[in-house]
């Protein structure tokens, strides 16, 4: 997004509300009282109806990482049901049955496109059971925690495989295997979300669905410019895809 800013002249401004849904009206009112040229704004949070009203106003936003309902709304997004499904195929494809699925909290509409598609996948396999563990945080520390309960059941209860919602999730359920001496894949394969920069480089390099990073920043400024520039309401929805590595690289453990 800086990138895309900078080739029009223009600067971004970053604020972190680090989901709370208070801080981000305030940052909000902040931004519109600097008068800034218009708003890219992320959140877990529903907020189409905060945003049209600060479009009311005069300042134009786009709303990026969600699927819209409005269609006054310009929206980039990713598909996150097909990403889930892409996720839970993949799984089922090397032989594992019992899918633990991590990530929370389930209120939150990325984590539950992801759950949706994952569902749909090991449903249709008819043979295969989805277990989930519904989490408060999205963090290496989380994984590590749950991981850690998950090694801790008998063998022969645990998943076969985990798809974690995030990769940071997936590094540190990936961290407690192998402390515990749990052989990712051939015990458990593990597979995450995102694509990010330390994915390939993690203690087992990590399978994971590859957002388009770099697209989906540039984009979401065009769409703000052409906003600002026209009134034009435009909504992208990009597809999700698989990246394989040595996670879930090998045959179930017998």
């Amino acid at each position: 997004m800086e990138t895309r800013a900078a080739e029009h002249g223009l600067a971004v401004f970053v604020v972190n509300a680090h989901g709370n849904r208070e801080r981000e009206d305030q940052y909000i009112g902040l931004f519109e009282r600097y008068r800034v040229k218009g708003l890219l704004v992320a959140s877990f949070e529903r907020l189409e109806d905060r945003l049209a009203e600060v479009r009311r106003r005069g300042t134009p936003n786009v709303l990026i990482g969600a699927r819209v309902v409005s269609g006054k709304q310009p929206s980039v997004s990713v598909d996150e049901v097909v990403g889930g499904r892409l996720a839970g195929e993949h799984l089922l494809s090397i032989g594992r049955r019992r899918i633990a699925f991590v990530g929370g909290p389930l209120s939150v509409q990325q984590v539950a496109g992801r759950l949706q598609g994952a569902s749909q996948a090991v449903r249709e396999a008819g043979t295969a059971t989805l277990e989930v563990v519904d989490i408060a945080e999205r963090t290496i520390r989380a994984g590590r925690a749950v991981g850690h309960r998950i090694v801790s059941r008998d063998p022969a209860l645990r998943p076969d495989a985990v798809f974690a919602v995030n990769d940071l999730l997936a590094i540190g359920i990936m961290h407690a295997f192998v402390m515990a001496g749990v052989r990712i894949p051939q015990d458990i394969a593990v597979i995450g979300y995102d694509d990010i920069e330390y994915a390939e480089s993690s203690i087992v390099p990590l399978s994971s669905i590859r957002t388009p990073h770099e697209d989906f920043g540039s984009v979401a400024v065009d769409l703000l410019l052409r906003n600002i520039e026209s009134g034009a309401v435009q909504h992208e929805v990009f597809t999700p895809e698989l990246v394989v590595r040595a996670s879930t690289s090998g045959q179930p453990h017998s």
